[in-house]
């Protein structure tokens, strides 16, 4: 599975289906264009195809870029629809996994998350 760092939290999904043989530049200039956005930064890049069967994640490094990429055998990831004029929807890691593992990003039964600050 995908190791997301802690403090990578802002994980961008990008709505509506990607054309799957777009490579790094092609969805590089996606993100810069479409979605207004640094591909060079510390944020993922998610991508899903029409048949919500393949996904791209976008991932810069401190000297390049990484994409993963994850093909389903069987069934299909529960891709979020865009709404009007959206294009991207921000979640958190936690979420992300919860797509890869093809489970919605609601979540009801799951426990909030919680964040404690020691003095």
């Amino acid at each position: 599975m995908l190791e997301v760092p802690e403090q990578r939290q802002n994980v961008h999904l990008v709505l509506g289906p990607t054309d799957m043989r777009k490579s790094i530049d092609g969805l590089c200039a996606q993100v810069k264009y479409f979605l207004e956005e640094d591909p060079v930064s510390d944020k993922l890049f998610v991508f899903c195809n029409r048949g919500r069967d393949k996904i791209k994640i976008l991932q810069w490094s401190t000297s390049g870029f990484w994409l993963h990429y994850k093909r389903l055998e069987t069934g299909r990831f529960k891709w979020p629809q865009p709404d009007d004029d959206q294009v991207s929807q921000i979640v958190g890691r936690r979420e992300l996994n919860w797509l890869l593992d093809g489970l919605p990003l609601q979540q009801p039964a799951a426990h909030r998350q919680i964040n404690f600050i020691y003095f």
